[in-house]
């Protein structure tokens, strides 16, 4: 994988952390919102994997 690619992809992952922390720490988070982001950094997870 190009090592350009696999940059961006560690940002995005990183971004997607943040986002879920941020949520996390609202009085009320949006557990919808959290999942859909976990399955987006998993996907992720699994491209950086391969």
């Amino acid at each position: 994988m190009e090592h350009a690619h696999v940059s961006a992809l560690q940002l995005k992952h990183e971004g997607l952390e943040r986002r879920i922390q941020q949520e996390m720490n609202r009085p009320s988070p949006d557990f919808v919102q959290v999942q859909s982001l976990k399955k987006q950094k998993l996907r992720i997870k699994e491209e950086l994997a391969l």
